[in-house]
């Protein structure tokens, strides 16, 4: 029996069941399941409740069921691509879309644009990059709830947009790993993070292998930011596992 892709997944009786609808929620489809793992993985640790679809086809099917608010697109899928799945759901919603594609052709990038895309990744890429363009294209399109654009905490004010970090008032230069170290911590206060996690975070910038270089990183953050490095406020340590941030409310 053939299928008509412009009415698939309007039969709600086997529909995906929804989660927590409270969160902001991002649809994966990408046909390399290690792919969609990995992003799955690390926008999770974000807070995002994340959704995933093989091909167009099931994408269409999840994405008019479940209407996320963000869709990240692989172009290259068997049984319907990305062009295909666009051209479709463009007609019936106006979800940012983020493509991702191994394609590295100008005109590849154009056409994703013009067809609707909001934003165009190339294969291979960074994971922090992926967040960021995520913050960015949700933030745009009023989506982001979950991330404001100035992190608070006691004396300390880190102002996402312009990468600038206040101590006191004061202008405090931070270093590019010291940065994704301290909006890291900050957006997730009280959490603790192995050296681990946040050697993973960094590394896509810093190129660092070593896990005791996160030390060094901590240790210069607590001489910029901390009123005495000696009894940190804010940046405490976890004995045997690594670093957690504390505000004044946490």
């Amino acid at each position: 029996m053939a299928i008509n892709l412009d009415t698939v997944g309007t039969d709600t009786k086997t529909a995906p069941l929804a989660g927590n609808v409270m969160s902001t929620t991002i649809l994966i489809v990408d046909d390399d399941k290690k792919m969609r793992d990995m992003l799955r993985f690390y926008l999770e640790e974000d807070d995002y409740r994340i959704l995933e679809a093989a091909n167009g086809r099931e994408a269409l099917y999840v994405a008019r069921y479940e209407k996320p608010d963000l869709i990240l697109l692989d172009l290259m899928m068997p049984e319907m691509d990305g062009t295909e799945f666009m051209r479709i759901y463009r007609r019936e919603a106006n979800t940012p879309v983020i493509m991702l594609t191994a394609k590295v052709d100008d005109a590849d990038e154009v056409l994703g644009l013009e067809m609707g895309a909001d934003d165009y990744i190339t294969k291979p890429f960074s994971v922090r990059s992926v967040r960021a363009r995520v913050r960015s294209v949700l933030r745009r399109a009023g989506g982001d709830s979950i991330e404001s654009d100035v992190l608070r905490a006691g004396d300390l004010a880190l102002d996402r947009n312009g990468r600038i970090l206040k101590v006191r008032g004061e202008l405090v230069d931070l270093t590019p790993s010291e940065y994704s170290l301290l909006e890291l911590m900050m957006a997730n206060a009280g959490r603790a993070f192995s050296r681990i996690d946040l050697l993973e975070h960094i590394a896509a910038d810093a190129l660092e292998t070593q896990v005791r270089t996160i030390d060094v990183h901590i240790r210069h953050l607590r001489a910029k930011i901390e009123p005495d490095a000696g009894e940190p406020r804010y940046i405490q340590t976890v004995y045997g596992m690594g670093y957690r941030f504390m505000g004044k409310d946490t």
